[in-house]
């Protein structure tokens, strides 16, 4: 007695998986730190802390530079008021310029004076401008006190939550040098959005395109699965020593636990639909052979069929032609060494009797 299944109508869907385990990411994460070493003079966070972009986490010993500033202010009023004074008096130099003209041409003015008068114009104006210059020079001075200033102080670029913090209150950080990785002064990630990085054969990348929709599941939540997008596919192929080529693809989460919450580095697989067929003739892939050959059952004997095929996966396949809806094939054709016209009694499978 053979098992049977019965050609259905429902979806097929082709999809691709991981080679190895991923890690779910955050969408922004940071790790910052000061461009210049100094004693922390003020640390405002806490690891756990949630702050909003450009809020200030910490600063360094800077009165130095906060005198400079100041020193810069006074400098930018000063030469204000140097500014006002010399074009003042190049409007009044024009003014007395052009009143000579005029008398100049009534014959009450000596040419010499007029001549005179001009050149003071002349000279006032560029003394104006002068101070306009010299102004800008010292507004220029003082945007760059206040951007040695900015080098000491640590703002949040972005919203999200404090994941660590290396530093206290009078300690000495020291800034990384050149090709050297030291420990960032604070760690900031983005809690409210996910991504799981894992890596898809080289084989099945061609598949792939952006957008595809994404099942993820993780080893920490068994049982739970999630929708997820493909954000990114990488543009080259990872050759490894002694590992496959593969190809890293990014997936970003839709949905998140509600009752526990979401950790960055958690392990991932995840399952990407790359094709779709809905309302398709299909069959359990079990009831065809490695060569695409099954048996079909016509109540009594049985007959080899090699159907055209088209998407499939681990549970079904989708048919295209050669059989119709409601046909019984043998379920498990490669266990037992049938031949077309053998009579055979059979029995609906599992599936099938539940139906």
């Amino acid at each position: 007695m053979v098992e049977l299944v019965s050609v259905s109508r429902g979806a097929v869907v082709e999809t691709v998986v991981n080679t190895r385990a991923g890690t779910v990411k955050s969408c922004h994460r940071s790790r910052l730190a000061l461009p210049l070493g100094g004693v922390v003079t003020t640390l405002l966070v806490q690891e756990g802390d949630r702050v909003k972009a450009g809020d200030k986490l910490l600063e360094l010993w800077n009165e130095d530079l906060t005198a400079s500033v100041t020193q810069a202010e006074a400098e930018l009023a000063h030469s204000a008021l140097v500014r006002q004074q010399s074009c003042l008096q190049a409007q009044f130099d024009r003014r007395e310029s052009a009143r000579l003209e005029t008398l100049v041409k009534r014959n009450m003015a000596s040419e010499t004076s007029a001549d005179n008068a001009r050149t003071r114009a002349t000279n006032s104006e560029l003394a104006c401008e002068a101070a306009k210059v010299s102004e800008q020079t010292i507004s220029a001075r003082l945007q760059l006190q206040q951007a040695h200033i900015k080098q000491t102080q640590l703002y949040a670029p972005f919203d999200g939550v404090i994941a660590e913090v290396n530093g206290e209150l009078g300690e000495y950080l020291t800034p990384s040098p050149p090709g050297v990785a030291t420990p960032p002064a604070i760690d900031l990630l983005d809690d409210r959005c996910f991504y799981v990085s894992a890596p898809i054969d080289e084989v099945d990348a061609a598949k792939l395109a952006l957008d595809m929709p994404v099942i993820v599941t993780l080893d920490a939540l068994p049982g739970q699965s999630f929708a997820a997008r493909v954000r990114r596919i990488a543009p080259y192929v990872l050759d490894l020593e002694k590992q496959s080529r593969t190809v890293e693809v990014e997936a970003e989460l839709s949905n998140f636990p509600v009752d526990r919450p979401m950790l960055i580095g958690y392990s991932a697989d995840m399952e990407i639909e790359v094709a779709r067929l809905d309302d398709t003739l299909r069959l359990p892939a079990e009831s065809l052979g490695e060569e695409g050959e099954g048996y079909i059952w016509d109540g009594q004997t049985l007959h080899l069929v090699t159907p055209e095929t088209g998407l499939r996966n681990w549970s079904w396949i989708s048919i295209e032609q050669g059989l119709s809806e409601g046909d019984q094939l043998v379920r498990y054709p490669a266990k037992i060494e049938f031949t077309p016209g053998m009579v055979v009694s059979a029995k609906p499978s599992q599936q099938q009797a539940e139906r």
